[in-house]
């Protein structure tokens, strides 16, 4: 069975950062595609120990903030 799940990636002291916010794995890499594959990695062995029947994706939006410089 094949599930969509969602990347979180920020950048951090030279690493990409990669975060599953649907179950909780983080992971990083050198490039954007390593990130993402090790957390891809991470989440398989996750839900190979933890099974999950329902996961809900979370919302996604922007907003602004005033900055007084």
């Amino acid at each position: 069975m094949i599930r969509s799940f969602t990347a979180l990636i920020h950048r951090e002291d030279g690493w990409f950062v990669a975060d599953c916010p649907e179950v909780g794995t983080v992971s990083q890499g050198r490039s954007l595609e390593e990130a993402v594959a090790n957390l891809k990695e991470a989440t398989e062995l996750l839900l190979e120990e933890f099974p999950q029947q329902e996961v809900d994706h979370p919302l996604l939006t922007t907003f602004e903030v005033a900055i007084n410089a």
